[in-house]
């Protein structure tokens, strides 16, 4: 935990750890086999990207509510809610999977969508009792916390494929096994011990009199700021889901098996959230926006290295994905610190739901599109595609920049 803050923001961060280490298993479940059970149960890699738009949709939906539940009742509910939805999402695609109903299908993995969205909301609770000055620290430990989560839940595509197949489940349904037990089990730790509730608290000591309020935000209701750390993280969720939707689809079209995409996978997760302790540091220490355009030069690497990658060369997309990851990271964490500084606490975890909702509508479409540029124009071309378009961060981040230097001004 973060040294140097109050010991109700260390319990609030050891309790999210916790629930982060459980979901992170939960999220990596769909990432790894869900466009490979779309694919076998409608026989079409066209429509491969449609499970990944589907649990991003839900995603959308859920921020939302998880945004209003949590401004009106803190994060403690809102979490819990969230965590419980994608529980019962996970079991119902192993329903769908045994039934083989692709419409019960497409129905769950919405549902499924839950789980998606609340692991990415927990970083807000994480931010909410930090000082400003350590506001990327605090949402880098809740992110690194789906590190262990998101690395063993891809290595064990085979033990719970086996598993579920000895229980007379399809093979692909298996991870969807272990999502629903880690989401509800990640509903219960929150539910039962994220207390005192860190949003409700936040509002609480902003005013209280004297000097409590730690929260108060650098851009107090700047519009430029919450338009740009929206920006930043839009444009690095659509590159990232769309190349990361493929690569498991693009692997199996060239002969690797389901373990070797899982390894890939568990590393491009692990680079997802693993480095979140220095780029916490380098956002709180060189500034939001620095670490935004360094997001965008990432994401463009990524995708020219997974463009280039022979097809039998899965060390090479390894390392494409890693740093497909990285930039990513960089533009999540750069970005939430940025929406956080910009609005007030009255208005706060509401805004953040909003965001996330565009967000979590952008890796929808990257997600969707991803599977008919591949069938038209093939994996090169989408990952060469996707590492362009994340240069658009740096004119976003200038214009936006000096709309905010003309609103101060």
């Amino acid at each position: 935990m973060t040294s140097g803050e109050p010991d109700v923001q260390r319990r609030t961060l050891t309790v999210l750890v916790g629930a982060q280490v459980l979901s992170g298993a939960g999220l990596a479940a769909g990432i790894t086999v869900g466009a490979l059970l779309a694919e076998q149960m409608l026989g079409s890699t066209g429509l491969a990207g449609v499970p990944t738009a589907l649990f991003t949709i839900g995603s959308a939906a859920t921020a939302a509510a998880v945004g209003r539940i949590s401004q009106r009742s803190g994060r403690r509910a809102g979490l819990t809610l969230g965590y419980a939805a994608g529980a019962l999402g996970s079991g119902a695609v192993v329903v769908a999977a045994v039934l083989g109903n692709v419409p019960l299908l497409f129905a769950a993995l919405l549902v499924y969508g839950a789980g998606t969205a609340t692991n990415l909301q927990a970083r807000y609770a994480g931010a909410d009792l930090a000082s400003p000055a350590r506001r990327g620290r605090a949402v880098s430990v809740v992110l690194v916390a789906t590190t262990l989560g998101g690395v063993v839940g891809p290595n064990l595509v085979s033990v719970t494929g086996g598993v579920a197949t000895a229980w007379g489940i399809p093979a692909l349904a298996g991870p969807f096994l272990l999502a629903g037990v880690a989401y509800a089990v990640a509903a219960a730790v929150l539910g039962v011990l994220l207390r005192p509730d860190p949003l409700l608290l936040a509002r609480e000591l902003a005013t209280a009199p004297g000097p409590g309020g730690t929260t108060a935000p650098d851009v107090a209701g700047s519009r430029a700021g919450v338009v740009l750390g929206a920006t930043v993280m839009i444009l690095t969720q659509i590159v990232m889901v769309a190349i990361m939707t493929m690569t498991p689809v693009h692997m199996a079209a060239h002969g690797h098996g389901v373990g070797a995409a899982g390894v890939v996978i568990a590393v491009h997760v692990a680079a997802m959230y693993l480095p979140s302790p220095v780029t916490g540091w380098l956002v709180d220490r060189i500034g939001r926006i620095a670490v935004a355009a360094l997001s965008g030069g990432t994401l463009l690497l990524a995708g020219v290295l997974a463009a280039v990658a022979p097809d039998d060369s899965v060390a090479l997309l390894t390392v494409a994905l890693a740093l497909l990851g990285l930039g990513w990271n960089f533009g999540l964490i750069s970005g939430t610190a940025i929406i956080t500084d910009a609005v007030p606490l009255a208005s706060r975890a509401t805004t953040q739901g909003a965001v996330d909702v565009c967000i979590a509508l952008s890796g929808a479409g990257g997600g969707l599109a991803s599977g008919l540029v591949v069938a038209t124009a093939g994996f090169p071309t989408l990952a060469l595609a996707g590492g362009v378009l994340a240069l658009l961060v740096l004119p976003v981040i200038v214009a936006t920049a000096g709309a905010r230097r003309a609103t101060a001004g």
